[in-house]
C-alpha cells in the first residue's frame, strides 16, 4: 500500500561543524514549531499573541471561530454596547427630544436595521484584529486545539484534517460560556442566553431576566427601552453583583423609574412552555411564597463558566478546581505543567475582558523576561446601562469587614454644571479613602459617563494617589470629571459646589 503524500519521506542534507555533508530522513508532516502558541482568540488570547510577536517570539493563535475576538467581540461586550447605545438613542428620541426643543414626528423602531448596525460594528472590529495579526506576523490556525503533551497541540482544522503544532510555551485563553440553569432548556428563541438576546427577531411583549448582574441588567435595559415589559428575578436581596450597597439601591430606583420591575430575594424553581409562552415558577427566599410568572422570552443570565471542553487538559496533567477553572501554580500564570500558562475567564478572578488582556500581556512578559504585572486591586467594573455604573477597589462593606478605618467623600451630579446643562444629572461619585493616609481605596460612580470617568480613579490608585492629589489637579470646566474632583475634595476636606 502506498504511503500518503503527507507522510512521504524526503531527504534533507545537513552539515555539522565537525562532519562532512550527510543525508537524514524527515517528514513533511512534522509539527510546525513556535516559541508561543495561544489557544483562543478572545481579548486575552489575541492580545497575548500580538504582544508575544511584538517581543520577538514566533507566534500562532488557535481559534475555531471564523472571526477573531472571542465571545466579547462576537456575541458579548461589543454587540451589546452597540445595542445599548442605539436603544438609548431610540428611547431619547421617543421620550426626551421634545423637552429639548427637537421635534421629529413619529419615532419608529426598525429592529432589523438596529441589528444590522450592531453586526456592522462587530464585523469591522473582527477584521481589525485579523489585520493586526497580519501586521505583527501572528499565524492564525483556524480550528480547535487539543493538548497532547506539554509542548504539543493537535488542531482539528475547520477545513478538515488535523494539524500538529509544537511550542516552547502554550497559553490557554479559551474563555467562558453561559452557565446553564436547571429546569430551563435553552433554545435561543424563547429561553435564551446573552447570545440569543442579541438576535431576537421581534421585541417580546414580556421578558423575564433571571439574574440581576451585569449581563442581565444591560440586556434587560435594551429590550425595555425597545418596548418590552421586563421583570428581573434575583435571588440575592440586591442587584448589581458586588456593587457598593448605596449605589445598588440608587441603581435599582433608577431602573424602576424606567419601567423595569424587580423581584429580589426570589428563588427560581423551573419553567415550562405553554401556549407560546414561558411559565417560570418562583418562590420567595424570605417566606417561601410560590408564584408563576409568564413571559414571551426568558433571558438566563446567572453567570458564566470556564470553557475547557475538548482541550485535553487531562492528557497532560493540567489541573482544574471544583468550579472547572484551570488552576494556577504560581504568580506567573503557569499551570501544574510549567510550559503551559493560563489567562482570562478560564481561570480564577473576575470574568472581564480587560482583566484577560492585562493577564495576556503579563504572561507573555513573564515568558520573555521573567517579569509581568497585574494589579488585581485595580480592576474596574462597568455596567453600561443608563445611568452607567462603574467601580474599582474596595466598597464600604468590604472595608468594615477588614477592620480598615476609612473616610467617604461623595458628590452628586445634580451639583455638576455639565451634567445639569445636558439634563443628565442623575447619580453621584463616591470616593473612599484611608482615614490616616488619605490614599484612595475605592471609587464608585453612578451617572453619565461613569465608565469613562472610572479610569481616573484607576490611575490614581495604581500609583498610590490620595484624594488630595486628585483634588489639587486641575480639571477642565465644565466636565463630568469635576464631580470626581469634588468627591475627592469632600473626602479630605470639603467640596466647593455642594
Amino acid at each position: 500500500m502506498l504511503r500518503s503524500a503527507a507522510l512521504k519521506p524526503s531527504r534533507l542534507a545537513i552539515r555539522s561543524p565537525l562532519t562532512s555533508w550527510k543525508f537524514v530522513r524527515a517528514y513533511s508532516s512534522a509539527p510546525k514549531e513556535y516559541d508561543t502558541v495561544v489557544i483562543g482568540a478572545g481579548p486575552g488570547g489575541y492580545v497575548a499573541a500580538i504582544k508575544a510577536a511584538q517581543l520577538g517570539q514566533k507566534t500562532a493563535c488557535i481559534e475555531k471561530r471564523e472571526t477573531l475576538g472571542g465571545t466579547c467581540l462576537n456575541v458579548g461586550c461589543i454587540p451589546s454596547k452597540a445595542m445599548l447605545h442605539n436603544s438609548h438613542m431610540y428611547h431619547e428620541a421617543k421620550h426626551g427630544f421634545a423637552k429639548r426643543g427637537i421635534e421629529v414626528g413619529e419615532v419608529k423602531l426598525n429592529l432589523n436595521q438596529l441589528l444590522a448596525d450592531k453586526d456592522k460594528a462587530v464585523s469591522g472590529l473582527t477584521r481589525g484584529i485579523e489585520m493586526l495579526f497580519k501586521k505583527n506576523k501572528v499565524d492564525w490556525i483556524k480550528g480547535s486545539g487539543c493538548l497532547t503533551s506539554a509542548n504539543d497541540i493537535d488542531v482539528s482544522l475547520n477545513s478538515g484534517g488535523v494539524e500538529s503544532v509544537r511550542a516552547k510555551n502554550i497559553i490557554i485563553a479559551t474563555g467562558s460560556e453561559p452557565a446553564p440553569f436547571p429546569g430551563f432548556e435553552i433554545d435561543e428563541k424563547q429561553i435564551i442566553t446573552s447570545t440569543g438576546a442579541l438576535a431576537l427577531e421581534k421585541v417580546p411583549e414580556k421578558m423575564i431576566v433571571i439574574g440581576g448582574g451585569v449581563i442581565g441588567l444591560e440586556l434587560g435595559s435594551v429590550w425595555s427601552r425597545l418596548g418590552s415589559e421586563v421583570t428581573v428575578v434575583e435571588y440575592m436581596p440586591a442587584i448589581g453583583a458586588g456593587m457598593d450597597a448605596e449605589l445598588a439601591k440608587t441603581f435599582q430606583r433608577s431602573l424602576t423609574k424606567q419601567g423595569i420591575k424587580f423581584k429580589t430575594s426570589t428563588k427560581v424553581i423551573d419553567s415550562e412552555k405553554k401556549d407560546g409562552k414561558v411559565l417560570v415558577n418562583v418562590e420567595s427566599a424570605k417566606n417561601g411564597k410560590k408564584e408563576t410568572l409568564e413571559a414571551d422570552v426568558v433571558l438566563l443570565s446567572v453567570g458564566r463558566r470556564p470553557f475547557t471542553e475538548g482541550l485535553g487538559l487531562e492528557n497532560v496533567g493540567v489541573k482544574v478546581d471544583a468550579k472547572g477553572r484551570v488552576e494556577l501554580a504560581d504568580g506567573q500564570f503557569r499551570t501544574a505543567v510549567s510550559s503551559i500558562r493560563v489567562i482570562g475567564d478560564v481561570t480564577a478572578g473576575p470574568m472581564l475582558a480587560h482583566k484577560a488582556e492585562e493577564e495576556g500581556i503579563a504572561a507573555v512578559e513573564h515568558i520573555t523576561n521573567g517579569h509581568g504585572h497585574v494589579n488585581y486591586d485595580v480592576i474596574p467594573s462597568v455596567i453600561y446601562t443608563h445611568p452607567e455604573v462603574a467601580w474599582v477597589g474596595k466598597n464600604e462593606q468590604q472595608l468594615k469587614e477588614e477592620g480598615i478605618k476609612f473616610k467617604i467623600g461623595s458628590f452628586p451630579f445634580q451639583a455638576n454644571s455639565r451634567a445639569k446643562t445636558i439634563d443628565d444629572a442623575e447619580g453621584l461619585v463616591k470616593v473612599i479613602t484611608d482615614a490616616e493616609t488619605d490614599r484612595i481605596l475605592g471609587a464608585h460612580i453612578i451617572g453619565p459617563n461613569a465608565g469613562e470617568m472610572i479610569a481616573e480613579a484607576c490611575l490614581a490608585m495604581e500609583y498610590g494617589g490620595s484624594a488630595e492629589d486628585v483634588a489639587r489637579t486641575c480639571h477642565a470646566h465644565p466636565t463630568m470629571s469635576e464631580a470626581f474632583k469634588e468627591a475627592c475634595m469632600a473626602a479630605y476636606s470639603k467640596a466647593i459646589h455642594f
